[in-house]
């Protein structure tokens, strides 16, 4: 006869009695994840820069019933990762999943010129060239998307598996990008090289910890329907527009809500070790 807890988690809210950590909560699929997790039934902290943010999402997770615990935290601080740490095991006592979603994009004007400069080579029969990206970058631009992106995801993830390996449980979803498993970001080196890095500590870290009934995995998303992204469309002529939707069969960006239904199902029961998922419309097969 199943469990009371069993027959919960086989309905409508298989994360009841879990408790989830999802960095990087701003609107856009960090808040989504937090949302999602909140209605699956688990307990969510959450952690930002942004103070309105951690806020505005904090009110989202608590509409759904949800326990929630709001830090403003810098992951790639290990100090501050402590810190977040220390108030999360006083608040709730354990962490069963963590969603590592921080991370810094390719949202400079500069960064912008050269999106708009690959997709126009790809897009249009133009002559090959080099199209000087690498070549012309400077080395502040480089470091700086490893700070958050690759040390920020060691950082939460070590002090997570100092609860979860004692309890010889846990989930751990490492959010990537569609920029580590192919060229679609060839505009920024910089960033596809760390979420290359994600992708490859998250598969050597699977194989390490999966004996302990702890389940690495990783969500590369294609484009996703954050406000920045749309405000960036918007900023494109209509046939612009049209020429980027014929990179991506589907014709349109994933939801932050599409997507966050990918991790509810990584954050749950199932026999996915170091596989790397990647919702993307078809812009990757």
């Amino acid at each position: 006869m199943q469990s009371t807890i069993e027959q919960s988690r086989a309905g409508e809210r298989p994360l009841t009695q879990r408790v989830a950590l999802v960095t990087g909560v701003g609107p856009g699929l960090g808040r989504a994840c937090a949302v999602a997790l909140a209605q699956a039934g688990a307990d969510v902290a959450i952690c930002d820069v942004d103070t309105a943010t951690l806020e505005a999402t904090r009110a989202a997770v608590e509409a759904e019933g949800a326990q929630c615990l709001a830090v403003r935290c810098n992951v790639s601080s290990s100090v501050d990762v402590q810190g977040m740490f220390s108030r999360l095991t006083e608040r709730f006592g354990t962490l069963h999943i963590l969603v590592n979603n921080a991370a810094l994009t390719p949202n400079r004007p500069e960064d912008a010129r050269r999106r708009n400069i690959h997709y126009g080579y790809v897009t249009t029969p133009v002559p090959r060239q080099s199209l000087g990206f690498t070549s012309g970058m400077s080395d502040e631009d480089w470091q700086r998307y490893w700070g958050v992106n690759v040390h920020g995801v060691f950082h939460c993830t070590r002090e997570a598996l100092r609860l979860m390996e004692p309890q010889r449980y846990g989930r751990i979803v490492n959010v990537a990008s569609i920029a580590g498993i192919s060229p679609m970001s060839a505009h920024s080196p910089h960033y596809s090289a760390s979420k290359g890095a994600v992708i490859a500590f998250s598969k050597s870290l699977a194989a390490e910890v999966a004996g302990a009934n702890i389940y690495v995995n990783v969500l590369a998303p294609g484009g996703v329907a954050t406000p920045e992204f749309n405000a960036y469309l918007g900023s494109l002529g209509e046939e612009a527009r049209n020429r980027l939707w014929q990179m991506v069969p589907s014709g349109r960006l994933g939801t932050p809500e599409e997507y966050a239904s990918t991790v509810i199902h990584l954050a749950g029961d199932h026999y996915l070790v170091g596989q790397v998922i990647s919702p993307n419309g078809g812009a990757v097969i």
